[in-house]
């Protein structure tokens, strides 16, 4: 048979697709901090906004991280100011370059950039040891000898007061000598600690005399061995903000009792300006976890293949798995910011990347479980050529050529020896339209010796092609690849890496007895030839399956790797409509 090209130019009977167009204007959530900020700047209290992201280089970033991203980058965009980016790298011991590298890299993914250069607390080593010195000076420091252990005994309890250390009325030389011997590395990890003398009956522990400095003899990945002791987060936060001139200091609701101590050493140290710490609630989403801990510990335990794994929280490894920075970022805007801690529904998160991809994704064609069909009235050497769009409400992608030959594979899914009443796929004697193409109607079954189906031959009806058959209906639309110009591809079926909503809400379990062990599903397809030049990172939505992204490391030399990044069913939108 001669060679035919055919161009579809609208979708077919049963292609029907979900629509989120405008879907982002509708689930808006507020934003507290944005209505502070800009009534501070309407009333004149505020005029330039300087906020800063400030990550321990001790993992890469997650989910959360990116909500504060986008907190804190955004308000300085929307404000007409400034973020500045800086690394809190006062545990060396736990901090390497990869992290801050993979950190920034997240940052940029996402769409920011930070004002100047990038920093590091431990820019500030220096200053923030002179304002060690002025306070023992001012006597509201001092060297305690007491062990860690101790010092948790001596600080009391939420209900009793702490008692002080009897290192605490040291005198100030002492303490300086001490503490410049401590910064030199005269004594041993753990053997002493500087403390700020506040009050050990403060009713926030916070303030009972916490630790400014601990003995490290750890190589730094900024300052090498030039320090043997490093400042604690809390000494160091608000010292930085001020160096800065950082206005807005915004933090999750875990520092809101930090806050008292923030505002303690501002008002105790000559520091250059006073910024003001606000929290928020952080993000959390069911189904995950957050805690670079236990993150590290699935990477570590092999559980996960490393950070940027797609069934990882990670901002790497959401960008892996095929969420767009525009996804992520509606995400954030959907769940708003508050004082008000809450878990978010996982299904939020894919009803986001579902509406940006079903506006911008091409179509391809993948059959993930294929069965073989054979069109016995057409020729051997047939092959028919049809023109279908690259987007069916986008002519900007073009059209995708999907050659129709001899032997074709569909999907097993879509073949039942005995249907139940409403199923519209194929059947003995039925029949279903091979999607962009023909009617075609099964006529025979073969099966191996196994009792497993092996092939399903079939007719076509040529009087079909973008209308529908005479005198009957035609309910069902399958997607099908060529057998002979189909290309080989591996498809990871991704789902979530945890069964339970709350995997590490028993503090006494482990939490990864809740692992999921079908997180992770490979299975062989093929798809139609369009696909044979996916660039890594390019994102499709595989017609009547889901939504896939080529994935960034496997897709190399002309190995075909697709990550499924969500399906096409969208149940959160479905919630949200019976709630509206």
């Amino acid at each position: 048979m001669s060679v035919e090209s055919h161009t579809n130019a609208k979708r077919d009977d049963g292609g029907a697709e979900s629509h989120n167009a405008g879907a982002e204007n509708q689930h808006e959530a507020p934003n507290f901090l944005r209505n502070q900020i800009r009534s501070e700047i309407e009333s004149g209290q505020a005029t330039t906004i300087v906020t800063r992201f400030p990550p321990e280089p001790n993992g890469y970033l997650h989910i959360g991280h990116a909500k504060s991203i986008w907190v804190n980058f955004g308000l300085a965009e929307q404000f007409g100011g400034r973020c500045h980016l800086r690394f809190d790298d006062t545990n060396p011991a736990k901090e390497e370059q990869a992290y801050i590298d993979a950190i920034q890299e997240d940052i940029h993914w996402l769409g920011y950039q930070w004002s100047g250069a990038v920093r590091f607390a431990s820019d500030y080593f220096d200053q923030l040891y002179a304002w060690a010195q002025h306070l023992v000076r001012e006597g509201k420091a001092y060297v305690d000898d007491l062990s860690p252990d101790e010092i948790r005994e001596y600080r009391g309890t939420l209900t009793e007061p702490g008692r002080p250390s009897p290192y605490r009325d040291r005198g100030v030389d002492e303490n300086l000598d001490l503490l410049e011997r401590m910064r030199l590395g005269e004594f041993g990890e753990g053997t002493k600690v500087l403390r700020a003398r506040i009050d050990m009956a403060a009713p926030n522990i916070n303030l009972r005399d916490p630790i400014l400095y601990r003995i490290r003899h750890a190589e730094h990945h900024q300052t090498g061995d030039a320090w043997k002791i490093y400042p604690s987060y809390d000494f160091t936060h608000g010292q930085s903000d001020a160096i800065e001139g950082i206005t807005h200091s915004l933090c999750t609701l875990e520092f809101e009792d930090h806050r008292p101590l923030y505002e303690w050493f501002l008002a105790q140290l000559p520091v250059p300006a006073k910024p003001r710490q606000t929290e928020f609630a952080r993000m959390n989403v069911n189904y995950t976890v957050t805690s670079k801990r236990k993150l590290k510990l699935l990477v570590d335990q092999n559980v996960v293949d490393g950070w940027d794994d797609p069934r990882m929280p990670t901002i790497s490894g959401l960008r892996r798995r095929g969420y767009t920075p525009a996804s992520l970022r509606k995400f954030c805007d959907m769940t708003g910011v508050s004082r008000a801690a809450n878990v978010v529904d996982i299904a939020m998160l894919h009803f986001a990347i579902r509406s940006d991809l079903e506006d911008n994704a091409p179509r391809a064609m993948c059959v993930l479980n294929p069965l073989k069909v054979v069109l016995t009235n057409v020729t051997a050497d047939h092959h028919e050529v049809f023109e279908v769009p690259g987007h069916p409400a986008r002519e900007d992608m073009g059209t995708r050529r999907m050659p129709l030959t001899r032997e074709i594979w569909i999907d097993r899914d879509d073949f039942m020896e005995e249907p139940p009443k409403k199923f519209f796929r194929l059947a003995p004697g039925k029949e279903v339209r091979l999607r962009n193409g023909y009617v075609i109607r099964c006529d025979e079954v073969v099966k191996g010796e196994d009792g497993d189906i092996e092939t399903l031959y079939c007719s076509v009806d040529f009087d079909t092609l973008g209308k529908n058959p005479e005198g009957r209906k035609v309910k069902g639309v399958i997607h099908w690849v060529s057998a002979e110009y189909g290309v080989p591809v591996e498809v990871r079926l991704y789902d979530n890496l945890f069964l339970d909503e709350a995997p590490d809400r028993d503090k006494d379990a482990d939490f990864l007895e809740h692992l999921n062990p079908e997180s992770l599903v490979t299975v062989e397809g093929i798809a139609e030839p369009s696909l044979a030049d996916a660039e890594p990172e390019a994102r499709y939505q595989f017609e009547r399956v889901g939504y896939f992204c080529a994935d960034r490391h496997a897709c190399r030399d002309g190995r075909l790797v697709f990550n499924r990044t969500v399906g096409l069913k969208d149940s959160w939108a479905k919630i949200q409509k019976k709630q509206g």
